[in-house]
C-alpha cells in the first residue's frame, strides 16, 4: 500500500511517517519507481509508535521498545524497567509544569485586570528567578 493508505491506517500524517522512516523506526520496502510500500506489519508499528507517542515516549525510547518488541527472547524486566524511568521523568515533569501553574496562577491573582498599568503579571515575569524561585519555594 501507499503512503496514503498508511497515513489513514495507522492515523499519522505522511510526514510524520517520513520522518519515522528517517528516525530508522520503519523501514518499508521501495518500488521499481521508488515510492515507499507499505505492508501490514509496517501499519502495526507505526500504530504502536502513535500509542508510543501519546505517552510520551522519546523517539529512542521507542526505538528500545521497539527492538524489545522484535525480540522473541525480550525479558519483561526490561520493558517494565524502559517504563518505571519514563513514569519516574513524566512524574518529575508533572511536578515541574505544577509548580508552573502555581505561579501563574499566583500572578494572575495578583493582577487587578483594570485600567492602571500596574501589573502583577508583568512584574513576575520580569523577576529573573521568576519559576526558578517558586519551584524552590515548595
Amino acid at each position: 500500500m501507499n503512503i496514503g493508505a498508511a497515513e489513514k491506517l495507522s492515523g499519522l500524517s505522511s510526514k510524520t511517517i517520513r520522518d519515522y522512516e528517517q528516525a530508522g523506526l520503519i523501514h518499508p520496502m521501495r518500488q521499481a519507481n521508488g515510492y515507499r510500500s507499505y505492508n501490514d506489519e509496517d501499519i502495526a508499528t507505526l500504530c504502536f509508535i502513535r500509542h508510543a507517542r501519546e505517552v510520551d515516549f522519546s523517539l529512542a525510547q521507542i526505538a528500545e521498545l521497539l527492538a524489545l518488541r522484535e525480540n522473541p527472547h525480550r525479558a519483561s524486566i526490561d520493558v517494565k524497567t524502559l517504563v518505571g524511568e519514563h513514569i519516574a521523568k513524566l512524574s518529575e515533569k508533572i511536578n515541574y509544569l505544577n509548580s508552573m501553574k502555581k505561579t501563574l496562577q499566583h500572578w494572575y491573582e495578583q493582577c487587578d485586570g483594570n485600567e492602571s498599568s500596574e501589573c502583577a503579571i508583568i512584574n513576575g515575569l520580569n523577576r529573573q528567578d521568576a519559576v526558578t524561585q517558586k519551584s524552590h519555594d515548595n
